[in-house]
């Protein structure tokens, strides 16, 4: 289930017009992308089933790169993206979604005129009914 949230919602964020100025959205780091970019940097599951129905608790944290002077010029970037993520519908093909939730997030300073983003959030899936 974590693998078909993971592509459901790298499409959602490709689809979203608010996102066109990312050069790059991928599962992982892109290859060779020039900032901004956004990928998955990491995702963990536990599991969060029912008795008569499988479901996974997953975290997935995204990783926003770009290139930015000030701390503050990513704001509404960041904030686009957190809004997209909150909204990425319930029914899926590979899963049923019953509640996301954003934990936290964190900011550096890289070398080159490039800024990290990390934003986390806290997935809760249900294997899709038969």
């Amino acid at each position: 289930m974590e693998n078909f949230l993971r592509a459901e919602l790298v499409n959602w964020l490709r689809t979203d017009p608010g996102l066109a100025s990312i050069n790059a959205i991928e599962e992982e780091a892109p290859v060779s992308a020039s900032a901004p970019w956004l990928g998955i940097a990491a995702s963990a599951s536990t599991d969060w089933g029912t008795k008569d129905r499988p479901g996974r608790e997953v975290r997935i944290a995204i990783e926003l790169e770009s290139r930015a002077d000030e701390p503050e010029a990513d704001g509404p970037l960041l904030s686009a993206i957190e809004s997209r993520v909150l909204d990425l519908p319930p029914f899926h093909s590979g899963f049923e979604l019953a509640s996301i939730r954003f934990l936290r997030a964190r900011s550096e300073e890289r070398a080159g005129n490039l800024r990290g983003s990390l934003l986390e959030f806290r997935f809760r899936i249900f294997a899709p009914l038969p």
